[in-house]
């Protein structure tokens, strides 16, 4: 027992000895489990992989690569899993395009704030180079939700709560949209001589970066400022919260514009227009090849970081699964916004004057000498995939009673001649994991048959920024001034790109500008938004069974079976509205600003609604 007793006096004597000798050390340790503020923002490697954090969680309308929604809902329907069938009865609800994550713009804010309070050991250049992102990261953020919510509350520094049970220090009002479309501009001002370390970058903020997001920005509020004017009843609130005054188009309109020139006179960037390759082709790369000069802006995918995009919808004979692929079917409304060669509208010719079908000898000759962007966006019947034609034929046209009538089978079955009754690849109505529309996307899905299959999957990046919508941006911000200098820039784009000959548009119309838009810009998420900025979404999308656009319908393929006919052997197509599109696409006054959530309004009760709301 006294042993015992000793043994434990020694030890406290000890234990007494280390902490009056080495007291401050043993205090003050550097804690082992977790990273100090001091250690993190005096290391560039630690905030950079923050940094890595918070452009990973910009958001999209949907998230990138998501096949719902932003692509869905982008000129295609929905041929995925029956289940799922309800996405082609599909209405605008009242929170459709919702974002309000003030917890990213906390995060932002606290991560600026800790800058300044504990890294002293990086240099200058440092600072400013990561400050400036965090500021660039800010202002996309709130881009987002102005675009989506109209004003909101601006919020630049940490809001803390004091603990007193009083909140009204942390419920601050809404901005006026105005003001935070001005918020983002003095931002960019302030910010783009600061990206001293990453000039050159595709995958963090440039210089190029804070002005192609200012080029788009301002191009919103200068849209918003003219046409929700022209409005039959102006959406706006008392208080500015929504709306912006006209008389501030001019100047929006100008902002964007000297963005957009800055950038194209810059050589940093120019149009991808490789030589010794089919302006098609080109178009397809543009989203594939890394290398490529176009591209500004992008979030990168690599190895362990990878999406399901091409698996999702790859052509339906290039699966590797039983189920997957062929998820969206691209509209016939979308294909036939690519115009001829010679000038003409996009129509396809499958009927003459007095409405007899016309008889193509391939199938891909319906969509010849039309602008050379419809090779790189959709894939369509008689075109290639990985370097194959792809199998795409609905049936066959049997020529009896002095009319057509058509027969159709499963997938790469055969017919009585034996030829192709129903191609591998469809289309088929009504059915999944097959297009039900006679086309398929080929934009951002790899060629690479390795990635569409799991758990590989694909790795080529998603484009926020390039070139060709900063020509647009131009083109229309100059035709909106009145400069005659706007046709150059749809012009150029139309050659370089579509592979119109020089000079192609004479007189351009806003019309020209809009089509032009949904043609280069298709399933890059830009749509949806055009037309609410236009404020024509409603128009466009107006819920009626007649309306070409509001409707998706298809094409399909047919292989005459006419013995002894000139046209037996040759192909005709038969337009049709998919079984599975159960309605109309409805978009409402209501639709134009998202409503906020109701717990969000109880919690700030200093926040209005949203009209319509």
């Amino acid at each position: 027992m006294k042993n015992k007793i000793l043994y434990i006096l020694i030890s406290f004597m000890v234990i007494g000895h280390f902490t009056c000798c080495n007291e401050d050390s043993w205090l003050q340790r550097t804690p082992k489990d977790r990273i100090t503020d001091e250690q993190l923002w005096n290391d560039p490697n630690m905030i950079l992989g923050l940094l890595a954090n918070y452009y990973d969680r910009l958001p999209q309308l949907a998230g990138v690569f998501n096949t719902g929604t932003n692509a869905e809902l982008d000129d295609a329907m929905w041929s995925g899993h029956v289940d799922q069938n309800s996405r082609n009865d599909f209405n605008y609800a009242d929170d459709y395009g919702r974002y309000w994550d003030y917890k990213f713009i906390r995060d932002i804010n606290l991560a600026m704030e800790n800058m300044e309070l504990y890294s002293q050991k990086l240099t200058d250049l440092q600072k400013k180079q990561f400050k400036a992102e965090f500021r660039f990261l800010r202002a996309y953020v709130y881009f987002e939700l102005v675009k989506r919510m109209g004003g909101v509350p601006l919020v630049t520094t940490q809001l803390i709560y004091d603990g007193s049970g009083d909140p009204t220090s942390l419920q601050m009002p809404r901005a006026k949209e105005a003001e935070i479309y001005d918020f983002i501009y003095d931002e960019i001002q302030i910010i783009q001589d600061d990206f001293i370390q990453t000039q050159g970058s595709r995958t963090r903020a440039n210089k190029y970066t804070a002005l192609a997001l200012q080029s788009r920005v301002m191009l919103y509020a200068a849209s918003i400022a003219k046409y929700n004017s022209q409005m039959g009843a102006p959406i706006s609130t008392p208080g500015g919260e929504i709306g912006i005054p006209e008389d501030r188009a001019n100047e929006y309109y100008q902002k964007s514009l000297t963005a957009s020139e800055a950038i194209i006179a810059s050589s940093e960037y120019t149009l991808y227009n490789p030589v010794g390759v089919s302006k098609g082709e080109s178009f397809y790369k543009l989203f594939m090849d890394k290398s490529v000069s176009e591209v500004i802006f992008a979030k990168d995918f690599m190895t362990g970081k990878v999406h399901g995009f091409t698996y999702e919808n790859v052509v339906r004979s290039f699966r590797s699964d039983i189920e997957g692929s062929s998820m969206l079917s691209p509209s016939l409304s979308l294909v036939e916004c690519f115009d001829y060669l010679d000038g003409s509208k996009g129509t396809l010719r499958d009927k003459d004057a007095v409405g007899n079908y016309i008889a193509y000898e391939n199938m891909s000759d319906i969509f010849a000498n039309k602008d050379m962007r419809l090779y790189g966006t959709v894939v369509y019947p008689g075109s290639n995939f990985r370097s194959q034609t792809v199998d795409i034929q609905a049936g066959v046209a049997v020529w009896e009673n002095d009319r057509y009538s058509f027969r159709v089978g499963d997938l790469g079955t055969i017919y009585d001649d034996g030829k192709t009754l129903t191609g591998f690849d469809g289309p088929r109505d009504n059915d999944q994991y097959v297009s039900n529309t006679g086309f398929y996307i080929r934009k951002y899905v790899s060629e690479n048959a390795q990635d569409g299959v799991r758990p590989s999957l694909a790795s080529n990046w998603w484009v926020w920024f390039r070139l060709g919508e900063i020509y647009l941006n131009a083109a229309e911000a100059a035709f909106e001034l009145g400069l005659p200098k706007s046709k150059d820039y749809i012009n150029t784009i139309r050659e370089k790109h579509g592979g119109f000959p020089a000079n192609s548009i004479e007189d351009l119309t806003i019309d020209i500008i809009q089509n032009e838009r949904r043609v280069e810009l298709a399933f890059e998420d830009h749509r949806f938004f055009d037309l609410k900025r236009w404020r024509i979404a409603d128009k466009i999308l107006n819920g009626q069974d007649s309306d070409v656009n509001a409707v998706v319908h298809g094409l399909y393929p047919y292989r005459i079976c006419r013995p002894g006919h000139e046209n037996d052997g040759k192909y005709i197509f038969e337009r049709m509205k998919p079984t599975r599109f159960k309605k109309a696409r409805f978009f409402r006054p209501a639709n134009y600003y998202s409503s906020i959530e109701q717990k969000v309004l109880d919690n700030n009760p200093k926040l209005i609604k949203n009209p319509f709301h």
